[in-house]
């Protein structure tokens, strides 16, 4: 069940609200557990005991842990945290291990091993990155563990960043999730429904109207394929994946907002980035806080040798790579991002300072549209093909035409994902995204969410082509 689906949008989310506005207190949580669970096992019902029994392993490991001293603390943490990789390594990269250990075995001419496939649990990338900041912030002293088993449950299944994140540290909301009177206010109510159908429309509107283009490009034939076009698809799914993913990481905030917790942001504008640096500074902020809090800093972060922070920065985003997806077209992606921020470090920092902003935007969107064919493409061979085709000087007129419709959306998106280029429309975003408003803009702002809800749902009614591309993450 996505939040861009009919059955989220006219039956679950309605009927949740009602029910948790009408709930005392002290009812609220439990039954945003029991929703999230209903929520889960409604598209995965054969992992939901399983996610449950890891919950309840976790709870326990880090209670116990959070008493303990010395060695037998750490040893606890360390448990906790290799579980959950463990689970997640198992689950998400086995088939993967399976399928290269046959292609290796088959080059000397040996039997290859026998391997029923592993289904992915929906979300496990997510909540298993949940699981290790609360055991890893109880260990560090940073809070408190939770007293209820309900209420760590509720934390990791909490269905609004359930699929896709946001990724929500522990410490971040610790206290919300005991107490978060402060925030339930119909302010907080009106501008959390107005956040998320921002992100409805991004999702609905934009995403999904390019996304059809992208797949009939990426799926042309061969001999079909020409320059123009091979840069219209990449071009077209870098807006695709941008208003996809932070749409759906909007909806997740603004149903968070709305029942009293202040979830992370999760995308800044990436596409004004002047450096790689910088865009992932902005693009996927919650995954590059924890990588840099849980996995560069714990290497040494930038306290060692200067070869060895290059080593490290480099291999922070080769796991980053493999944690999107068990390909090796994601290790590339990952790799070649890493390799970036290592040369930034070294000298294109500097050399972006010298050639002023607007060309260092250019630069580094044309970087990133170079990765997105690695994250697009199914295998690296289509991957290799796809970007010869993008420098191939073949200009042959095809019998490819979209509609208007589709470059009126590749307009407005380009418009809005590099808008903030100037500064004053960066504060003016941040400042209708925030929850302090005057009571007359809320009025405006709830007025014409209804009427983007509205416009948005006849758009998923009418349309069969609602795919989610972190969803399979």
């Amino acid at each position: 069940m996505v939040f861009s689906s009919s059955l989220f949008l006219l039956y679950f989310f309605p009927a949740f609200l009602l029910i948790y506005f009408l709930l005392p207190e002290k009812l609220k949580n439990i039954f945003v557990l029991l929703a999230s669970i209903f929520f889960y096992a409604w598209g995965a019902p054969d992992f939901i005991v399983f996610v449950l029994a890891s919950i309840v392993f976790d709870f326990y490991v880090v209670k116990w842990l959070y008493v303990s001293t010395g060695k037998k603390k750490l040893i606890l943490t360390g448990a906790s945290v290799f579980v959950n990789i463990g689970l997640l390594a198992y689950f998400k990269y086995a088939n993967f291990f399976i399928e290269n250990l046959n292609e290796v075995l088959a080059q000397f001419g040996m039997h290859a091993v026998q391997w029923t496939k592993i289904a992915l649990p929906i979300g496990i990338s997510f909540f298993t990155f949940q699981k290790i900041t609360y055991a890893v912030d109880v260990y560090r002293k940073v809070h408190a563990p939770l007293k209820k088993l309900t209420d760590y449950a509720m934390y990791i299944l909490m269905f609004p960043q359930l699929i896709a994140g946001p990724i929500v540290r522990y410490n971040e909301i610790a206290d919300q999730i005991e107490n978060r009177k402060e925030y339930e206010t119909l302010d907080n109510k009106l501008t959390g429904f107005f956040r998320f159908v921002i992100g409805l429309s991004k999702k609905v509107l934009i995403a999904n109207v390019l996304g059809e283009q992208v797949d009939y490009i990426f799926s042309m034939d061969s001999g079909l394929l020409t320059m123009p076009v091979a840069w219209l698809g990449i071009v077209a799914y870098a807006f695709q994946i941008y208003y996809d993913f932070s749409g759906y990481s909007d909806m997740a905030i603004g149903i968070g907002r709305m029942i009293g917790f202040t979830f992370p942001e999760n995308f800044n504008n990436p596409y004004i980035s002047q450096s790689i640096s910088e865009f992932w500074r902005r693009w996927h902020m919650t995954l590059g806080a924890f990588m840099k809090n849980y996995l560069y800093i714990p290497l040494g972060g930038n306290r060692v040798p200067k070869a060895r922070m290059y080593f490290n920065l480099w291999l922070v985003f080769v796991i980053s790579g493999l944690w999107h997806g068990a390909a090796w077209t994601f290790v590339l992606w990952g790799v070649y991002h890493g390799l970036f921020l290592v040369l930034d470090r070294l000298f294109l920092l500097k050399f972006y300072e010298k050639i002023g902003k607007l060309p260092s935007i250019i630069i580094t969107f044309f970087i990133t549209l170079i990765g997105w064919v690695l994250f697009r493409s199914e295998t690296l061979e289509q991957a290799v093909f796809y970007v010869k085709k993008m420098f191939s000087g073949d200009f042959r007129q095809l019998d490819y035409f979209p509609d208007a419709k589709f470059y009126t959306i590749m307009v407005l998106a380009a418009v809005f994902a590099f808008m903030a280029i100037f500064n004053r429309n960066e504060a003016w975003q941040q400042k209708i995204l925030s929850r302090e408003q005057h009571s007359r803009t809320i009025i405006l702002m709830t007025l014409g969410a209804v009427l983007f809800f509205v416009i948005c749902l006849a758009s998923i009614t009418s349309s069969g082509f609602n795919p989610f591309i972190y969803f399979r993450f």
